[in-house]
């Protein structure tokens, strides 16, 4: 499969089947213009590597750069696969970032191509998908996809698409042979009809070549109008609204000198509060990011409600000017993951096993003592921040839920971190408190071994493996093993029963097997003492899913 963008008089031909994608004969190119990004499930003799890949095409699909595609285990279960297609008009780059599996562990795999696309494209193109099989053919679905741009350009009218060479896509799955006869041929094109075929993949974002006049800011302040969302927060009490020009002042005018971190939702700045002496840390929600007003939204409701010494408390928040502001207590120790892995910080084996325990405190709050289950949905290293004597506080509430306490869970658009989602969120889309003790359990790994699950390094038969599988290697030979494993930079100096207490609670709240993880209650029992270790197989199960297409 694949998705394009093409001049506007494009049109599709009778034979461009098979290894054409619905996009040209196969092996040769298209008299018409075309950028496309190919999803390649099936081996061409003439377009390597010769396994699954991604390939980037220009006017041919013969790739002009590929990478390839790890499907490992995961992808033939049935679990869904994630992408996004970005491209900086400024940089003159094409970035694609999807996911793939290794060892039941969802990663992010990336493919990057430096592209002018003036050269191959004129000012107005048709966007879509385009599909094909040969002799026989694969279902797959795609969930959902949207498209994003910054271009503010004027109004253009793009013809009619002819739909009727668009046929059905097929109702039942046999085998996969995308041979190189023109039989069976699907293409979608323009912005209001998609084809359900793919691999389960998400285009989840693509910008270019698009109009789209009303500013982002507009938009936002339209939304917080329409949710009265001023009279909602201050139905809770606690937090407060602050005005912009406060946080202007507070953060020296969001100056760079006073930034505390970036990511994929905005910066974080330090602020003083003159007023009141305080100094606070304040996130700033960039306007292209994926945590819009319902994530902004969700974590001043859900975490202005909560009360827990390990869990970051929110003082306020702003929306003024298009901008989306929270205020949170200062945290001068910053985040865990910095201490984890960065060179001039260290934690000793103490602080490690009380900000396990603080963290496993302020969870048990979330999910057993608190009026609703709070389904936190993104626990990992980052957003653990350490107050001024390195206590636990669980922080980032943007993806937060709340559950009634007798149902447990809740089908939700998947989110998360990769590396740190239980492997069940790809194929049900729940949220529940066991995929909220599976990402605990995968921190806990973390500080003991001082491994970073998305970054694999330990590999086996030539395949990159999880952390979990990692330690769960060293479980099965033995307690000698699992010291050798704690974190190189401890140089020995830990607890020895403390450290396998957290290899053998890590990853046994990491099990593969939702229903075999414990309760955050019965992990802190075991992490107390109060409890003896569990006995777990000597060799990492293998999962099993059920998948209804």
């Amino acid at each position: 499969m694949t998705f394009f963008l093409s001049s506007e008089n494009f049109t599709l031909g009778n034979d461009f089947a098979g290894g054409g994608l619905g996009l040209a004969r196969e092996n040769q190119t298209s008299k018409y213009p075309f950028l496309a990004v190919e999803f390649d499930t099936f081996h061409n003799s003439w377009d390597p590597p010769f396994r699954q890949h991604v390939g980037i095409n220009i006017n041919s699909v013969n790739s002009n750069a590929t990478t390839d595609w790890s499907w490992s285990k995961g992808m033939e279960d049935g679990q869904k696969v994630f992408a996004s297609i970005t491209y900086d008009s400024t940089l003159k780059r094409l970035t694609v970032s999807f996911t793939a599996f290794s060892d039941y562990l969802l990663i992010e795999q990336n493919l990057i191509y430096d592209v002018d696309l003036r050269d191959f494209l004129p000012e107005w193109v048709k966007i879509g998908f385009s599909a094909s099989t040969g002799l026989s053919f694969e279902q797959h679905n795609l969930y959902s996809w949207f498209f994003t741009s910054n271009l503010q350009e004027q109004k253009h009218v793009v013809p009619k698409v002819n739909t009727s060479q668009i046929t059905d896509v097929p109702k039942n799955n046999t085998s996969t042979n995308r041979s190189n006869s023109n039989k069976v041929i699907g293409l979608a094109i323009g912005l209001s009809i998609g084809l359900c075929v793919f691999v389960g993949v998400i285009i989840s974002s693509l910008s270019y070549f698009c109009c789209w006049k009303e500013s982002r800011e507009e938009k936002g302040n339209e939304i917080i109008s329409n949710l009265s969302i001023d009279n909602e927060f201050e139905k809770n009490t606690g937090p407060r609204k602050f005005s912009y020009n406060d946080l202007v002042r507070a953060t020296n005018n969001f100056s760079e000198q006073e930034k505390l971190g970036e990511g994929g939702f905005g910066a974080v700045y330090r602020g003083y509060l003159k007023e009141v002496d305080l100094f606070v840390a304040v996130k700033r929600i960039s306007r292209g990011s994926k945590q819009g007003i319902r994530e902004y939204a969700s974590e001043v409701k859900v975490i202005s409600q909560l009360r827990h010494r390990n869990l970051v408390q929110l003082l306020g928040w702003c929306h003024e000017r298009g901008g989306l502001l929270l205020v949170y207590e200062f945290m001068p120790n910053g985040s865990l993951d910095s201490h984890l892995f960065k060179e001039n910080k260290f934690l000793t084996w103490e602080m490690r096993y009380n900000i396990v325990l603080g963290l496993a405190s302020g969870l048990q709050y979330l999910q057993e003592e608190w009026e609703q289950l709070v389904v936190h949905r993104d626990i990992k290293s980052s957003n653990i921040m350490l107050d001024s004597n390195f206590n636990a506080k669980l922080g980032d509430f943007g993806l937060a839920r709340l559950v009634d306490h007798n149902k447990g869970s809740q089908t939700t658009a998947l989110a998360g971190t990769l590396g740190y989602m239980a492997p069940e969120c790809a194929i049900t889309g729940k949220a529940s408190k066991e995929t909220d003790v599976y990402s605990f359990g995968i921190v806990v790994l973390e500080i003991a071994c001082g491994k970073n699950p998305i970054n694999l390094e330990e590999e086996r038969d030539g395949e990159k493996i999880s952390v979990v599988r990692w330690v769960w290697d060293l479980y099965g030979e033995g307690k000698q093993k699992l010291l050798e494993g704690a974190d190189p930079r401890l140089d020995g100096d830990f607890d020895e029963q403390q450290l396998v207490c957290l290899m053998v609670v890590g990853v046994w709240c990491a099990h593969l097997d939702a229903k075999l993880r414990p309760s955050i209650r019965q992990a802190i029992q075991v992490l107390n003492f109060e409890a003896p270790l569990p006995v777990l197989p000597l060799k990492m199960p293998e999962p099993s899913y059920v998948s209804c297409i």
